[in-house]
């Protein structure tokens, strides 16, 4: 195998159902939740979770499983780092729709030039990041040591 080819690690199958106002469910039954439309959108905010939330929280897992990696691998000494993933559905006139994320990365123990570059690294690396460059648009911003600094968008 060639460094160019991809072996799968890992494979999820995931049942949508209804789309913006139904339900989705994993295989191995770890996942099951209704999905609800938001007022926003037009929907009655029900219950459920709906698409963003759910990107929202898969690309914050990666990215953040992405940086401790780097910051391991750097051997810095940090602090706990968070993130926090805002997700947005945009469109234009068109319409045509399209994804806004918003990272709000915390390096608690780190100073501003250093964290950048871990987050710099991490968005490099992660498969999420790497999914939506060119697709959607990213800000990342970065809160170390008191200060907040944000990357150029990616």
């Amino acid at each position: 195998m060639s460094a160019d080819e991809f072996q799968s690690i890992y494979t999820t199958h995931v049942t949508v159902s209804g789309g913006r106002t139904g339900s989705v469910s994993t295989d191995d039954g770890r996942l099951d939740l209704a999905v609800s439309m938001p007022k926003a959108m037009g929907g009655d905010d029900g219950p459920g979770t709906n698409p963003e939330q759910l990107f929202g929280a898969g690309y914050g897992a990666c990215f953040l499983s992405a940086l401790k990696g780097t910051i391991m691998r750097a051997k810095a000494k940090v602090g706990e780092p968070s993130v926090v993933a805002s997700v947005s559905l945009t469109k234009n006139s068109v319409p045509k729709y399209r994804l806004h994320v918003d990272l709000e990365v915390t390096i608690p123990e780190a100073d501003a030039e250093l964290a950048t570059q871990l987050v710099a690294t991490a968005h490099q690396l992660c498969p999420y990041s790497e999914a939506l460059r060119g697709n959607a648009s990213v800000d990342l911003s970065v809160k170390s040591g008191g200060s907040v600094s944000k990357l150029e968008q990616a």
